[in-house]
């Protein structure tokens, strides 16, 4: 399995223009502890939505890079996100998913995806690309293919769940993430794909 915060660090230091969506908790707090942009719209409620949210922004800005980061336990709880993304193809939305096996955000309680394979459901669904991803040497190749690939892409990711220090509380309102977002979303200036 992939250290979660090898992970994040790694994905973080990829990332250019592209807009983000995190999905609540640990995860939106662990991406903003690895460097906060102007292009993170970090969830601080919703749990489930941020494909749902990444879907809706990807409709309406389909030439922007977008990247949804999930949880098993978020994607569990709105299977049905899946599919909506799949069956409305958008080419430029990826989907990378932290599996940890666990609902870290609250203690640590199973989630079933030791059983239940979440990159076969968004393969079934109709995602165009889907990869699983184990260990960290793999880690670097995987998030590079799947930032320049032609979506929907799903990336899942095997980590482990944490144990160490959790990352800090984000100290940003939730108006003033969704308004310096939503002026980065529409600003002409912003890296589009071809």
């Amino acid at each position: 399995m992939i250290d979660p915060a090898f992970a994040m660090t790694t994905l973080r230091s990829m990332l250019r223009n592209e807009l983000v969506v995190t999905a609540n908790g640990l995860l939106a707090r662990g991406l903003f502890a690895c460097g906060d942009r102007v292009q993170n719209f970090y969830m601080l409620g919703s749990m489930g939505l941020a494909a749902s949210i990444g879907l809706g922004l990807s409709l309406v800005r389909p030439h922007r890079r977008l990247v949804v980061l999930d949880g098993d336990g978020n994607v569990l709880m709105a299977l049905g996100a899946l599919a909506m993304v799949a069956e409305r193809r958008p080419a430029h939305f990826l989907h990378i998913v932290f599996d940890n096996e666990v609902y870290s955000s609250t203690g640590g309680q199973r989630s079933i995806s030791d059983v239940i394979e979440l990159h076969a459901i968004a393969a079934a669904a109709g995602y165009k690309w889907v990869q699983r991803v184990t260990e960290e040497n793999q880690l670097q190749t995987a998030l590079a293919t799947a930032l320049d690939t032609t979506g929907p892409a799903f990336l899942l990711l095997k980590v482990s769940y944490g144990t160490g220090p959790l990352p800090p509380r984000i100290d940003l309102s939730p108006p003033s993430i969704a308004q310096r977002f939503r002026q980065c979303s529409t600003e002409e200036t912003s890296r589009a794909v071809d």
